[in-house]
């Protein structure tokens, strides 16, 4: 499968007019008239369902925790008044992260792997909040006034038919709906990058971290990878040039020499990237060991390390190597996290719950926690109760379409049908399949027949997903 080349936000930028790149502008200005932030909204939530659909995502509840909690506490100090933003992770090793109309973030797990420290990814991160923050979306159709948003969902449809593998025909539909605006690519896009880098600087240190992580990251890809054919997605949509990492380094350096640069739960984070991308389990134990043999004191090695070693089924020796991490940071959530995954795997469930009930008397909101519980239930046969969290978790993740799909299935364990066809509705209609979502509440309403009220609620939610899917239709028409 290919993964999005290139992003919707990207093509939209192509059309992006001459605009003083130090300038910030009026989110109230003839933009809004043309595409307006609803507008942004409805489309971007479209994009993400078919997106959805068609690209692998990761599903590990500690990294889109981490994502999520990074760029939410980015956004509080950037310039972006719009702050309804919905994440994908995408499950590929290549460097890319990307942010779409309406506050759709989506990052690649490769970014962990390019990204060497948690000021580079901020980096990265506070460069896409600026492309919304500056709607350089709606910009760019205001400067092409005859391009309308059908044209721009078209190029949309042909984007993701290229995720979705179709080829040469999903290039040939972008390309054919932005043929007029080829010969002003380059010279609009460097304009919204630039912006982009600068803002995202002005973000960066507002932040707390060290600016200067920007133009270090752009120098080292640059270096690396001068003279590949065939460049990481990140740069053929964003290049770089040495005018451009000049022009930010020159920008960071009037901050003050101050700002967090890296973090231990970044690195964490990135083991358990490193974890997945690597050939196999065996190997990354091999090389996670050699790191510490190198430095004993680096705990990310040790952490990732403890993990490969699960994965291998070498529980006893996990258990060492995780033991010196909680004996230094007994609290700590992550190492917690990791412990209770090794006793659920070494069927000690009543010391996996009492570790689990100690991490929730000081963290009782936690994504991951609450992840990890609803399987330890699982694990011991207590599927009701299991069904009951994934209501609770569903109060905060009612958009997060990989809890739905296990509601689904734990609802039909425990033998809730009506329930399962609901939550196979509401996980259809957030990937994009709305003809799937309406037929499962079908299926619901003739189970709940003889339920008057249940019956009505499922027709008013089937009526709803009916008016969401021709609006994307006629977004796409």
């Amino acid at each position: 499968m290919t993964f999005l080349r290139p992003t919707l936000l990207t093509l939209a930028c192509l059309f992006a007019g001459q605009i003083g790149a130090s300038d910030l502008p009026s989110l109230g200005d003839a933009s809004s008239s043309i595409v307006s932030p609803q507008q942004e909204h409805q489309l971007g939530r479209a994009w993400l369902g078919l997106l959805r659909g068609q690209v692998a995502q990761l599903d590990d509840p500690q990294l889109k925790d981490f994502v999520e909690t990074s760029v939410y506490r980015l956004s509080e100090t950037s310039q972006l008044q719009d702050r309804r933003l919905e994440f994908v992770l995408l499950n590929s090793p290549q460097l890319n992260a990307f942010a779409a109309p309406g506050g759709i973030i989506g990052v690649n797990g490769g970014l962990f792997l390019y990204a060497q420290t948690e000021a580079e990814y901020a980096s990265v991160m506070a460069h896409e909040l600026a492309h919304l923050s500056q709607r350089h979306f709606a910009r760019g159709v205001e400067a092409q006034q005859r391009m309308q948003l059908p044209v721009m969902a078209a190029m949309l449809a042909g984007i993701v038919a290229a995720a979705a593998g179709a080829g040469d025909a999903g290039m040939a539909a972008i390309m054919s709906t932005q043929a007029a605006a080829i010969q002003e690519q380059r010279r609009f896009s460097r304009q919204n990058e630039q912006e982009a880098d600068r803002i995202g600087l002005l973000n960066l240190e507002k932040a707390g971290y060290d600016p200067r992580a920007m133009p270090l990251m752009f120098e080292r890809l640059m270096r690396q990878y001068r003279y590949d054919a065939k460049p990481p997605e990140f740069l053929l949509t964003h290049p770089v040039s040495e005018s451009r990492i000049a022009d930010t380094r020159n920008r960071a350096e009037q901050y003050p020499a101050q700002g967090r640069e890296d973090s231990l739960r970044y690195q964490l984070m990135r083991a358990r990237v490193q974890l997945t991308y690597e050939e196999t389990p065996g190997v990354a134990a091999k090389r996670f060991r050699a790191m510490l043999d190198e430095n004993p004191g680096l705990d990310a090695a040790r952490y990732g390390l403890a993990l490969a070693q699960m994965k291998t089924g070498q529980l006893g020796e996990a258990g060492q190597t995780l033991a010196p991490l909680l004996s230094k940071a007994p609290e700590d959530i992550v190492y917690n996290l990791a412990q209770i995954e090794l006793d659920m795997a070494a069927n000690h469930l009543d010391a996996a719950q009492r570790r689990q009930e100690r991490m929730f008397a000081l963290y009782p909101s936690n994504y991951p926690l609450q992840q990890a519980h609803i399987d330890l239930l699982l694990k011991q046969q207590r599927t009701r109760e299991a069904e009951r969290a994934l209501d609770e978790l569903l109060k905060n993740r009612a958009k997060d379409p990989d809890v739905w799909y296990q509601v689904a299935e734990v609802r039909g364990l425990s033998g809730n049908t009506i329930g399962l066809h609901q939550a196979r509705a509401e996980f259809f209609a957030l990937v994009g399949d709305y003809n799937q979502a309406i037929e499962q509440l079908d299926f619901a309403k003739r189970r709940a027949s003889n339920n008057f009220q249940l019956a009505s609620r499922l027709d008013a939610r089937q009526r709803e997903l009916a008016e969401e899917k021709r609006l994307v239709e006629q977004m796409l028409r």
